[in-house]
């Protein structure tokens, strides 16, 4: 799977996984919204989960690398298919515990995980430190989201962790 970062530079670059992705040969960082390809938008601001069916139809995934104190929809303007992560915890220095509050790398490796792509997602969080604390924890949730046929299903089992009743 293709991974493209639409760069906006205004966070910390020592502690940037989009830049850091970049410097290992990881993801490809894009300066503007133009020569950002199309592909799977990783987009906090939609309704509709990213399910294992769009993988089916899409080789390339997308995030947008800010701060999330400066994230707003607007900035989302990409061409692609825009998909939101489902229910996911940090385990970033920054974030650790906190659901939603993904950085660029967690984002990615989430989306790979549910895509099918477990192998590349390991690969990608090697480079950090607390990459695979990642992956076990949320070794469950991400291994349902990878098991549902689309997005209901993976906003069914969302629910479950949110407690919320269907």
């Amino acid at each position: 799977m293709e991974l493209h970062v639409r760069y906006e530079g205004n966070d910390d670059p020592k502690k940037c996984t989009a830049r850091r992705l970049a410097k290992f040969g990881e993801v490809e960082l894009h300066r503007s919204t133009r020569a950002t390809p199309s592909g799977i938008v990783l987009n906090p601001f939609v309704d509709r989960a990213l399910s294992p069916a769009d993988g089916e139809s899409h080789t390339r995934l997308v995030a947008l690398d800010c701060s999330w104190e400066t994230a707003e929809r607007e900035a989302f303007d990409l061409d692609g298919v825009h998909r939101a992560l489902p229910f996911l915890v940090a385990s970033n220095p920054i974030n650790y515990g906190t659901p939603f509050q993904l950085n660029t790398v967690e984002a990615f490796a989430g989306a790979l995980c549910i895509l099918g792509e477990r192998e590349q997602a390991e690969e990608i969080l090697a480079h950090f430190s607390w990459g695979e604390t990642f992956l076990d924890l949320n070794e469950e949730p991400l291994r349902r989201y990878a098991a549902c046929t689309d997005s209901t299903e993976v906003v069914r089992i969302q629910e479950e962790y949110l407690g919320e009743e269907s």
